[in-house]
């Protein structure tokens, strides 16, 4: 229960009448590397120490709105998910199996058990239910371990594909950490003497278990920190030879690949100490943000892949890149004791995906983006890399990895919300409710008692409570965004992006209060045209924009689309010399509420933003004009061009809500200006299209040419990949008829390592509306089709609103261009 005011500060006064001179709240950096918790086991020699260690499953008990979160997920699809996945089912599991004989051997079973074992037991003592479902998919793999140490599916020995036992493995961690249970260190190094006895060309050959090596590392790593047995070092060095090298720059651009395989460098440096290992992971994170993650919530544009060109705030993140993105920063916070890991996970924890999740944990989306204001079920490729349903709320598998994997997410930040430290205290890494109960000092216990509403609220209470005298640390994270935190009793107030340190002999009940008053922010995104969006603490404001659902459901489960009447084409109006004075955070004792008039009938009943469960008191106010000629393109939120730009709507009173709480959301926007200093908002001059769309279509005509190469993969590429032998085409639908008399083609071309190469031939077509046919133009000079240059034809001029160049790929190769440009006759 939440403490009286009055309590709480006579309860500081008693415990902190007569502090030990020196040792009490203290501000430090990080928790110390020096040490051995005789509790729990840290990186043991030569591993370097880490300043976090992880807590067991369970010493974390979620309260308030976090253990609200869980018993949803319990009750709704990520509890219940053999209901609706076949891949969960365990009649004919391959993964239930004693030879390994059966079906759906691969990723979705092993995603789900990874973050079920441990939702499984952060519920217990309300629904035991699910942890019984966990026993019998654990102790059937346990059963089904093989003489020679291998263990699931049998169809995945041939390569070996490692990547499906990988998730696996820390289901295992987990089940170990709430039961103790022998059986699991036995297995895990019967499987580890297996891997380590591969022929080198068959551990971690390619594909996902490749690129995604650091997940095996980490459980090798933990092992070795429960039995100290030295050959797991071996095993741990080869694997992380054989893992894509990540030390040298991003070994993959696919979202959920680098969410898992960037931090690998920095988990091998506890071994090998060498500072290129330690820099790599940061440097590979910057660089990712710096190209694709120049937009609100924390996450990237990699709506599957990354692609050159899309990393506007309508591209869009994976729900299962959000889960993982957490967990590598979760584990980069025990490696280094570094707020800023925590900061990042809070980011997207609070922002990205509560968006991406139903808010009765009933279905999902497979996609999310900052600027998204339709989840329906259309196809919107290739504005987003995959065609069909992307963003439709959906309960059923049809987004396979996501579905699964989804499940780790609010699980793993719970167990991660306090952890241990080597001076035998524990630390305050997530803020939320909570309640931890755990070895201190010298085998001692101690319980904290965390009461708050963070992140809509700026007060943490906290109560520390032991049976006897205990003398123990206890350290307590300041987010980077704070610069006004304020924990009560400690004279000076700490900087952001530190930790607090509270050291002394504890005994029978003492409370204190941390405050972290969150202050506007006008964050800033020059990587995309200068573009802005208003930060609130932890969170991040979208425009308050009513949602209209639409789609009966299937079942009870609730398959659903959303999208919204409302207007969201806005130009925020800023005080050049002070943005967050151009915001006002407003207040109110009831819940709110947002309503739209104005629209004739109105376009949809008044609602009450939720975030994480929690009714919103407090909205964001701030002043925008609209953009007429910004629109929708194929059903998404065309792309940012540069601020300041002239906006000609008149100016209005705009709200903003935590982006977490919108099912639809505009987030990121342009600046409003006038005068010679700002753009007019350019309408698209010609529309493309194409017979088959891989990379982005916009590349064609972007003006972006390489520096000299026809490999170039820094900038925009359009590709027909993976079309191959094939006759394709591209497309430009102009607004107003052109004459037309030459085309410039410049081929994108990978070289000897890929398949695309510059096509076998090519021509020019354009549309003769007379004879409503495509007729080839005349007259032409050569069509070339040399690397590194662009290829210029030279033909009588037409004059037409169509033109397609059409190109016939090389046999058993495909093709693509960097740009296609198509112009006036030369006279």
């Amino acid at each position: 229960m939440p403490f009286e005011p009055c309590a709480i500060v006579a309860a500081w006064v008693l415990a902190y009448a007569a502090p030990p001179a020196g040792q009490d709240g203290v501000t430090i950096a990080a928790p110390p590397l020096a040490g051995s918790n005789a509790n729990y086991a840290g990186h043991r020699p030569p591993l370097a120490p880490d300043p976090l260690i992880k807590l067991p499953v369970g010493a974390v008990r979620p309260r308030g709105w976090l253990q609200a979160q869980l018993d949803l997920m319990a009750k709704g699809m990520f509890g219940r998910l053999p209901e609706v996945s076949r891949w969960c089912r365990p009649i004919g599991s391959a993964w239930r199996s004693r030879d390994g004989s059966g079906e759906h051997g691969w990723e979705e079973l092993p995603y789900w058990l990874k973050g079920f074992t441990s939702l499984a037991h952060l519920v217990k003592e309300r629904d035991p239910s699910l942890a019984s479902v966990a026993r019998g998919w654990i102790e059937a793999i346990l059963a089904a371990q093989r003489d020679d140490g291998y263990f699931g599916p049998e169809a995945n020995r041939a390569l070996p594909d490692l990547w499906p036992n990988m998730p696996v493995l820390w289901a295992l961690r987990t089940w170990f950490e709430a039961t103790g249970d022998p059986r699991v260190l036995t297995f895990l190094e019967k499987y580890f003497r297996y891997e380590l006895a591969l022929p080198r060309e068959k551990l971690l050959p390619d594909s996902w278990q490749k690129v995604r090596g650091g997940d095996n590392l980490a459980i090798v790593h933990w092992l070795h920190d429960q039995t100290g047995e030295a050959w797991l070092l071996e095993l741990a060095q080869a694997l992380h030879e054989k893992t894509d090298d990540w030390t040298g720059g991003i070994a993959s651009w696919h979202g959920v690949n680098f969410c898992q395989g960037f931090r690998e460098p920095l988990q091998f440096w506890v071994q090998s100490h060498d500072d290129r290992h330690r820099a790599a992971t940061p440097k590979n994170y910057a660089e990712m943000m710096e190209r694709f993650g120049q937009v609100p919530g924390g996450m990237f544009g990699a709506d599957e892949n990354c692609r050159p060109g899309c990393g506007d705030p309508r591209q869009a993140a994976e729900a299962c890149s959000m889960v993982e993105f957490m967990a590598s920063f979760e584990l980069l916070a025990g490696i280094t004791g570094e707020t800023i890991w925590a900061d990042r996970c809070e980011e997207v924890a609070f922002n990205s995906l509560p968006a991406a999740v139903a808010p009765d944990m009933k279905a999902l989306h497979y996609l999310t983006s900052p600027n998204g204001v339709a989840c329906d079920a259309q196809d919107h490729s290739p504005q987003v890399e995959n065609s069909g349903c992307m963003f439709a709320f959906s309960p059923d598998a049809r987004y396979r990895c996501c579905q699964h994997d989804v499940v780790q997410g609010w699980p793993y930040f719970a167990e991660h919300c306090w952890m241990a430290t080597r001076d035998g205290g524990f630390a305050a890494l997530l803020w939320a409710p909570c309640e931890v109960v755990a070895k201190v000092g010298e085998g001692g216990s101690a319980r904290v008692r965390v009461t708050t509403d963070y992140p809509l609220s700026e007060r943490i209470e906290i109560e520390v409570s032991t049976s006897g005298p205990q003398r123990f640390p206890l350290y307590l994270r300041i987010p980077g965004w704070c610069t006004r935190a304020r924990v009560v009793g400690l004279a000076q107030p700490p900087p952001a992006g530190s930790w607090v340190r509270i050291e002394r002999t504890w005994s029978g009940v003492a409370s204190f209060v941390v405050d972290l008053p969150m202050d506007l922010h006008v964050r800033r995104f020059p990587g995309n045209h200068d573009s802005v969006a208003v930060d609130c603490g932890p969170l991040t404001g979208s425009l308050a924009l009513v949602p209209k659902w639409s789609g009966p459901a299937d079942h009870e489960w609730g398959a659903r689309e959303v999208t919204t009447r409302d207007p969201w084409n806005y130009a925020l109006v800023l005080d050049a010399a002070a943005p967050e004075r151009s915001f006002q955070r407003v207040r109110s004792e009831r819940p709110v509420r947002i309503v739209r008039d104005g629209l004739g009938p109105r376009a949809a009943p008044p609602f009450e933003p939720r975030l994480l469960g929690m009714p919103l008191h407090d909205v964001v106010v701030g002043k925008g004009r609209r953009v007429s000629a910004w629109r929708l393109e194929n059903g998404l939120v065309a792309p940012l061009q540069p601020s300041p730009v002239r906006a000609d709507g008149e100016e209005e009173t705009l709200l903003f809500v935590p982006m977490g709480a919108c099912h639809v959301r505009m987030t990121a926007f342009p600046v409003a200006g006038s005068g010679d200093d700002s753009h007019r908002w350019a309408r698209a001059s010609l529309v493309a299209s194409a017979s088959h769309v891989h990379d982005q279509l916009g590349a064609l005509s972007d003006g972006v040419l390489p520096e000299r190469s026809s490999s170039d993969t820094k900038i925009a590429r359009f590709t027909w990949w993976d079309h191959v032998g094939t006759v394709e085409w591209v497309e430009y639908e102009f607004e107003e008829p052109r004459r037309i008399g030459r085309c410039g083609a410049w081929w994108y071309d990978d070289g000897a390592n890929g398949r695309c190469r510059v096509p076998q031939s090519w021509r020019v077509l354009w549309y003769d509306e007379s004879k409503e046919s495509w007729r080839e133009v005349a007259g032409v000079s050569k069509y070339g089709v040399a690397r590194d240059r662009i290829n210029l034809a030279l033909f009588d001029a037409v004059t037409s609103r169509k033109l397609r160049l059409e190109a016939t790929l090389q046999p058993e190769c495909s093709g693509g261009l960097l740009e296609w440009t198509a112009g006036e006759p030369i006279e």
